[in-house]
């Protein structure tokens, strides 16, 4: 890609910790600001603790970053985080430092909402201030839920899954709650983040069987009772559907890759749930290093590099904005402050 006007190609991801140490330092850089109890941190470290203190997120974006590149990408990938080494700030430092003029950011995060969008296009800003007046110009790769490299990645992590349990099975998709005052301001005219995802569940179920039955439900809900997120949550559907099907397939649609959210509150609590209750479970795999998701991350900077090349996109919402509009996603006010 010779004639690219990019140089580079920025991974942007959200971090983890890498070991025991790190665990109760990386909350504390998610949570800065928002005044969240330490009894509360010491409870989720405990989810990290249960893998060793290691996030499976870094490992997979290494893995994203190699296949990207044996893709034949024809620029150096970079590698930022928001909360955890490698940070943002350093990563553009670098990439200023190794003379990137231009670069194209590519977040492990495929939907609408403040932390899954604006707050990227946040990061990004953060980064170049840092690095000072030879900062690198870096634009984003617009929402990718629909794209088919992304439908495919996820249409044969459920069709592998629902080999695993009875047929008649419920296809269940999760993604990560958030709160709704939130939900309803993502994306012009709001409520995208919902829309999309419900957009992107029904393009997988066309792709494998359109004939089959599934929800959309919520996972990683945090916060006080008091506000309220999107529901319902996965373990709450779990029990009432529990009797009526003869299993589940759930499908982490709200995830690139296997989270620390997905292999807690998936693998480990919605599948104790779901043996309590008798009823068969499997889990799809996320699209993670999928060859068409791989590929899906090439054709997103061809079609900002090449003249005319196809802004590809399934369904009926079309390739979404490269640019956020004007007041889409705003940060949320935290009105929930004790949340994690």
């Amino acid at each position: 890609m010779n004639s690219s006007p990019y140089d580079a190609l920025l991974l942007l991801s959200f971090g983890g910790p890498e070991g025991p140490d790190d665990v109760l330092p990386f909350l504390a850089n998610v949570t800065r600001g928002r005044g969240i109890p330490r009894d509360r941190l010491l409870e989720v470290a405990q989810h990290y603790y249960h893998f060793g203190g290691v996030s499976p997120i870094n490992k997979q974006n290494r893995a994203l970053i190699a296949a990207v590149e044996a893709a034949g990408l024809g620029i150096p990938v970079y590698w930022g985080n928001r909360n955890w080494t490698p940070y943002v700030e350093d990563t553009v430092a670098a990439m200023s430092a190794d003379g990137v003029r231009r670069a194209l950011a590519f977040p492990t995060s495929a939907y609408a909402s403040y932390s899954a969008c604006r707050q990227y296009w946040e990061d990004i800003a953060r980064g170049r201030s840092a690095a000072g007046d030879r900062a690198p110009a870096i634009d984003k790769v617009r929402h990718y839920f629909n794209h088919p490299g992304f439908v495919e990645a996820n249409a044969d992590g459920l069709r592998a899954a629902l080999r695993l349990v009875p047929e008649g099975s419920r296809v269940v998709f999760t993604a990560h709650s958030i709160p709704v005052s939130i939900a309803q301001q993502s994306g012009p005219g709001g409520g995208l983040y919902e829309r999309e995802l419900r957009e992107a569940a029904a393009l997988v179920i066309a792709a494998v069987a359109p004939d089959l039955g599934w929800d959309l439900v919520w996972q990683s809900r945090s916060g006080p009772p008091s506000v309220p997120w999107l529901e319902p949550d996965i373990g709450d559907h779990l029990r009432a559907i529990a009797g009526t099907v003869p299993g589940v397939a759930v499908a982490p649609i709200g995830f690139v890759s296997d989270h620390l959210e997905v292999r807690w509150d998936l693998d480990t609590e919605a599948a104790a749930l779901a043996e309590e209750l008798g009823m068969p479970f499997a889990r799809a795999a996320t699209a993670g290093t999928h060859p068409a998701f791989v590929a899906l991350v090439v054709d997103l900077l061809r079609e900002r590099s090449v003249a005319g090349a196809p802004r590809r996109a399934l369904g009926t919402f079309g390739p979404s904005h490269d640019v956020c509009p004007a007041g889409c996603c705003p940060a949320p006010v935290r009105q929930w402050r004790d949340s994690l």
